[in-house]
């Protein structure tokens, strides 16, 4: 029998398997429980909403969403999301998906801290989204019934949830902090990571080559 969480299947194909094997494996406890939430808290904001939408599909975007905050990409230079992006386009190509159903899953992971724009894209898109904002900002809490969340949170405990991803986030971005430039971590660097200094929009406009 296929196991559900507040009544949301959860994909188990050999390939949503083995991406759970995986993410588990490289992400640790926290950041997996996270992936888990956001695929739920997804799925559970697009059945409101009345979205047509491939649960495996958003199931391994979901769960690759924050790869790039592992060790594995300890040593990367570019923004953390397109770390996760490619390892779930490349596994998905690997498995035979199409290219466009795998491009999707990057746009999803590679647009997930960009506010607004992935809410009017394809539904894995906005969903991925969707998901992290419940999980991590508290965006859509009220979408969800009582028993959906606390359903979701004893499938998926978020012991001290707040204080350990801001952490993660920030332990996953500290060593590339130019990824910040115009995205939300940078908000993250600013508290948490000690000589911070942000890059000013306007001032790299005025400090640029041109005379004018």
């Amino acid at each position: 029998m296929t196991p559900r969480i507040a009544d949301v299947a959860i994909p188990d194909s050999a390939l949503a398997q083995e991406a759970t094997e995986l993410v588990r494996d490289l992400a640790g406890e926290l950041l997996y429980a996270h992936s888990r939430r956001v695929f739920l808290f997804g799925a559970l904001r697009g059945h409101r909403r009345g979205l047509a939408f491939d649960p495996e599909l958003l199931y391994v975007a979901a769960l690759f969403h924050d790869l790039g905050l592992t060790p594995t990409y300890a040593t990367s230079q570019q923004r953390f999301e397109l770390d996760g992006a490619g390892a779930a386009r490349d596994f998905l190509l690997r498995h035979g998906l199409p290219a466009e159903r795998a491009r999707t899953a990057w746009t999803a992971i590679a647009l997930h801290t960009t506010p607004e724009i992935p809410h009017r894209m394809e539904p894995e898109i906005a969903l991925v989204t969707a998901g992290v904002e419940v999980d991590v900002l508290g965006f859509g809490f009220d979408e969800l019934t009582d028993a959906q969340r606390e359903a979701v949170v004893a499938a998926h405990p978020r012991p001290d949830f707040k204080r350990r991803i801001l952490a993660a986030f920030t332990e996953g971005i500290a060593h590339r902090p130019d990824t910040a430039f115009g995205n939300v971590k940078a908000d993250v660097l600013a508290r948490f990571s000690p000589g911070f200094v942000r890059t000013d929009f306007v001032s790299v406009i005025e400090n640029s080559r041109w005379s004018a």
